[in-house]
């Protein structure tokens, strides 16, 4: 039985991970369950699932937790970045997995890598901000770093062990979002409730209007840099609007892998979970027949620029992606309480990036007051759009 401790259990890759784990009834054991303000849920969570130590981000609402569940079969609770860190580094897990959102998720990963413990990565924000970090800490400690994103899994599955001398490129799969066709005009009248309607996947709402700008795939981009240990010279991304091919990779011979299957993120999930094994699940199967064809096409990048903007971010390196990623949120943030337009997304990112001091080759602290600085940048940049 694998122990497992889910960080972000209330968001939507944690709610679809304990699904998968209620699938799988004797094969885990969660120990430990971490949540960010909904209080509501983390109890019921609590009350199924029974966990050693449970997690809030926010000291206001760990009262509301703790009143409501029964004292006699209470767990350890804590709350904020300490809660979420000790969770992370709780005897006897196995597993870790970080769906929290934000930079936030960095502080949990780097206890449990430091451990020695194995993550089942799902948060964006980790690799983009801190990968030399995380990395370098990863191999030191012999720890694994497991993708969860569909595209992320894709390549893990296709590469297979194989070395990254065989690698001529990866080739990031993205369905282009709900946008992909309307023209630049079109694009600066999109409103929220137009920019959440993702026409595959069921995803948060910062994800799914990163989706819409394309920045989502420009932050797989940097995470997939360090993730498989290749130049962004070796990463493609095209569009393939069915979302039936997560993602492929070419070597140096001219053959192309490429990982299939149903828009459902419990699949990737389940493999993070069960691997290296692989178990009989519940999640839909792919009917090659019932496929009505398969397209492919370049993205363009004058209509959705958030895309080259995280080329250029990678590119810069230092504490650039820390930056490109926390003048998003904030800006996805602003356009989701309609203070911002869609296409003011990557232009707010973009006016900020051009005001940030690169620091080469930053450590922890750096990172933090980097992505510190860009949240404030862009909240006062926003009015001079």
């Amino acid at each position: 039985m694998k122990k497992i401790i889910v960080l972000g259990s209330t968001g939507s890759i944690g709610r679809q991970t304990l699904e998968v784990i209620r699938s799988f009834p004797g094969e885990f054991k969660l120990l430990g369950l971490g949540a960010g303000k909904n209080w509501r849920l983390l109890s019921d969570q609590i009350k199924e699932f029974r966990p050693a130590a449970a997690a809030l981000a926010e000291e206001q609402e760990l009262l509301n937790l703790q009143n409501s569940l029964d004292p006699t079969c209470c767990p350890d609770l804590a709350w904020g970045r300490q809660g979420m860190e000790d969770l992370a580094r709780l005897p006897g897990a196995e597993l870790v997995v970080v769906a929290i959102t934000g930079a936030a998720g960095i502080y949990p990963t780097l206890a449990a890598l430091n451990d020695g413990r194995d993550v089942a990565l799902a948060n964006k924000e980790t690799l983009v901000a801190a990968g030399q970090l995380v990395m370098d800490l990863a191999s030191r400690k012999n720890a694994a770093i497991l993708p969860v994103d569909s595209e992320h899994s894709a390549i893990w599955q296709c590469l297979n062990g194989a070395y990254p001398g065989v690698v001529e490129k990866i080739i990031l799969t993205a369905s282009g979002g709900p946008f992909r066709q309307l023209g630049k005009k079109q694009l600066e009248s999109v409103t929220v409730d137009m920019a959440l309607r993702h026409p595959n996947w069921v995803m948060g709402s910062k994800i799914t209007v990163d989706s819409a700008t394309l920045m989502n795939k420009g932050l797989e981009v940097i995470e997939a840099k360090w993730l498989f240990g290749v130049n962004y010279s070796q990463i493609e991304v095209v569009i393939h609007p069915q979302s039936v091919i997560h993602s492929a990779v070419e070597f140096k011979d001219g053959s192309v892998l490429a990982q299939m299957g149903v828009p459902d993120m419990r699949l990737p999930i389940q493999y993070a979970l069960t691997y290296p094994d692989r178990l009989a699940g519940s999640v839909p199967r792919l009917r090659l027949t019932d496929l009505k064809g398969l397209t492919f096409e370049e993205p363009d990048q004058t209509r959705f620029p958030a895309l080259g903007l995280a080329f250029e971010a990678g590119r810069t390196g230092g504490t650039m992606p820390a930056v490109l990623s926390a003048a998003n949120e904030i800006a996805v943030d602003l356009f989701l309480r309609e203070e911002l337009s869609f296409t003011g997304i990557p232009a707010l990112v973009g006016k900020v990036m051009e005001q940030h001091r690169i620091i080469i080759n930053p450590g922890l602290g750096d990172i933090m007051e980097a992505d510190r600085w860009a949240r404030q940048t862009a909240r006062q940049a926003v009015f001079n759009l």
